[in-house]
């Protein structure tokens, strides 16, 4: 789970951060922040599943900051010292409530809840996946939706040249140079393209046969791409890439 950690004290964030690593190793930190502004500035960078966010920020608050994400698809955690803070909180949806200094218990029945919460929206997103493939006339151009942070980007599949693997997430990198990060695992989206003539030489990859320009003997086999990046092919999968190349390309 991609998190950021927003408060105003930099000795509670390192806190937190090291209580995670500790009791909670799968809470990837990817930012942290202090303020309303740069807590705002990260979030829409990072798009993360979760939040752990102090109430108190300098001159504003926690809840100034959720104002302004009204469409923000995360779960939410308030971290805070003050307890009066917790009736509001519930108002605002906030998925649990932890009073500093944090207890290791809360923290983990908290983070488990997050986990549970995340892993059933994605459940749905891929039955809304289906249904806009279903809903989609146009299947000579089929289009493929990519949940981000606070929208859904349809693309023409045709537009893909190659997924990457980021953790428990795929990095998308389209024809026009745009990268889009989402938070799927690689697997998931080598099912879903392979009869799309996408290929898997390695286990961190998936190609678009469409953009392979030619193999590479060098480093025992590479694929160079139309746009010159190389692409490993496993020793486990050479003969297995051969035979797919060969199918796709009719040699």
């Amino acid at each position: 789970m991609r998190s950021i950690i927003i408060d105003d004290e930099i000795s509670n964030q390192e806190n937190l951060q090291q209580l995670l690593q500790t009791y909670a190793p799968d809470v990837q930190v990817c930012a942290l922040a202090d303020d309303v502004d740069s807590g705002l500035k990260a979030i829409r960078q990072h798009g993360p599943d979760l939040l752990f966010l102090d109430i108190q920020l300098h001159a504003r608050s926690g809840f100034d900051l959720l104002k302004e994400l009204a469409d923000a698809d995360m779960e939410v955690i308030f971290v805070t010292a003050y307890d009066q803070y917790g009736i509001q909180a519930v108002k605002f949806a906030a998925l649990d409530y932890l009073l500093k200094p944090i207890d290791i218990d809360e923290l983990k029945a908290a983070v488990a809840k997050a986990r549970e919460a995340i892993q059933k929206k994605r459940k749905n997103d891929r039955l809304e996946y289906l249904l806009d493939y279903l809903r989609d006339d146009n299947k000579n151009q089929p289009r493929i939706a990519l949940p981000l942070f606070g929208e859904t980007r349809y693309v023409n599949i045709a537009d893909i040249m190659r997924c990457e693997a980021d953790n428990t997430y795929t990095r998308f990198v389209l024809q026009s140079g745009e990268q889009v990060i989402v938070s799927k695992t690689l697997k998931e989206y080598a099912d879903m393209l392979g009869r799309h003539n996408f290929l898997r030489p390695h286990q961190s990859h998936l190609v678009n046969a469409a953009f392979i320009k030619s193999w590479l003997k060098e480093d025992g086999g590479s694929l160079l791409l139309t746009d010159g990046t190389k692409i490993p092919v496993s020793k486990l999968n050479r003969d297995k890439m051969r035979e797919a190349l060969a199918g796709v390309f009719k040699l």
